[in-house]
């Protein structure tokens, strides 16, 4: 097996790490019609060019980021800036590196090098904080710090039961009409939090077209399953043609109507939404992708100028937020990046309480302080701009949505409510029904 989260200029085709600027061997393709179907029509050997032209009408970076890359990146040119395999191959991996870029604090530089989850940040997200201090959300959120070795009582490695719902390596099959397809355990840029720390980024789920294949047939014998959710690691760090390769695969399945995408690319790597990429998505609608997005300082013109071409190819987009303490757990910070994701055209979809994987309380709030702030936007915003707030229950139970309690009481005739102002109202409700009149 390989080593962990290996530099991507050093992989090999199966490896999970996204193809780099190399040549990639056609003797993994040995009868390219019979492996990939439709998506064979287009070319039937795979090179990765080494560079990606910038994309056309590209948003200018912020004067902080131009900062950023003549101080920490001289010889990148505004081409590898655009480039995301760029991005890929210069992430901070070590906290050498991390520390001459970003000057660590006692916390951080206490966090074990062994971690259970690697350390990588993409220079264009480093950019966003470089200049800050231990508190900045954004940092707080992807540098380790010695608060991750710290595991609670109630926290465990795979609090949601995942690995016992798992029928084929790398799927989950919690619901009966959807299924959870982990396509490879890379992200270009770690969460501290990850519910999946436990196997993201050390080589454990290979982006292999051997395992696929076993899942692919799973779903394909379960004809109740008709919504399939890939993640990860994130699926949009694969190549264009592996992605299109799984899409493909999945669209030959009658009984699967939707597919859906789970990415948090556009806030640490938007360089990677390319026409090409836009254009190879777009051809497998319905398809839907669920955007991860944690404070309104990952809204930038690069982010923005993503999220457009997304949503100009009518792919619908919904954000996934984690509740977190010390980083979005106030009314006025979750508004503004509601705000910021509408402008976006990302419909706030899910706010997530901090699940209780090992090392995270120091992230989690009180469901009460969750409650607070949906009772603090509701009435107060567009409905649109609210997230449902839902707790995903430990040991497999699923998504369970929590909403502050209106309702405070009830006669024999009207339900007591009161409405975002706490202002008392009444509904007709009576607890018998009325009878018909003939």
């Amino acid at each position: 097996m390989q080593k962990a989260d290996a530099p991507a200029e050093t992989l090999i085709i199966e490896d999970d790490e996204p193809p780099s600027g190399r040549l990639v061997l056609k003797s993994f393709y040995p009868s390219p019609v019979a492996d990939f179907g439709p998506v064979s029509r287009k070319r039937h050997t795979f090179i990765v060019p080494v560079k990606t032209r910038p994309i056309k009408g590209l948003a200018k970076t912020t004067p902080k980021t131009r900062a950023f890359i003549k101080k920490y990146f001289p010889q990148a040119s505004t081409r590898d800036w655009h480039d995301w395999q760029w991005q890929v191959r210069n992430r901070v991996r070590t906290y050498e590196k991390l520390n001459q870029i970003l000057p660590l604090c006692p916390e951080e530089l206490l966090a074990d090098k062994a971690s259970q989850l690697p350390l990588g940040i993409t220079p264009y997200y480093l950019s966003l904080f470089s200049d800050s201090t231990p508190e900045h959300p954004l940092r707080r959120s992807v540098v380790p710090t010695v608060n991750e070795w710290i595991k609670m009582p109630c926290e465990s490695d795979d609090p949601l039961g995942e690995d016992h719902q798992s029928p084929v390596p790398g799927l989950v099959h919690r619901y009966p009409d959807r299924v959870l397809f982990l396509l490879l355990d890379f992200c270009s840029t770690y969460c501290r939090y990850c519910t999946r720390s436990r196997v993201v980024g050390h080589g454990g789920i290979l982006a292999s077209r051997a395992r696929w294949e076993k899942a692919i047939e799973y779903i394909r014998n379960t004809p109740t399953i008709r919504d399939v959710l890939l993640s990860g690691g994130d699926p949009l760090t694969l190549s264009n043609d592996r992605l299109e390769w799984v899409l493909s695969r999945l669209r030959q399945i009658p009984h699967v109507q939707i597919i859906r995408i789970g990415t948090k690319v556009p806030a640490v790597l938007p360089q990677r939404i390319t026409p090409a990429l836009v254009k190879m998505l777009k051809q497998y609608h319905p398809l839907w992708l669920s955007l991860h997005f944690t404070h309104p300082d990952e809204c930038t013109p690069e982010t923005h100028k993503a999220c457009t071409m997304l949503a100009d190819a009518g792919i619908p987009l919904g954000s996934q937020t984690v509740l977190l303490k010390g980083i979005n757990d106030s009314v006025e910070t979750m508004t503004d990046l509601m705000h910021k994701l509408m402008k976006m055209r990302v419909r706030p979809y899910y706010l997530y309480q901090c699940d209780p994987i090992t090392g995270s309380g120091h992230f989690r709030t009180t469901i009460h302080q969750g409650l607070d702030i949906i009772r603090g936007m509701r009435g107060f915003t567009t409905g649109y701009a609210v997230p449902t707030y839902v707790v995903d229950a430990p040991g497999g139970g699923g998504k369970i949505p929590l909403m502050p309690d209106y309702v405070c009481g009830h006669t024999t005739e009207d339900l007591m409510l009161t409405n975002y102002e706490n202002k008392p109202f009444t509904y007709p409700d009576p607890v018998q029904a009325m009878p018909v009149q003939g």
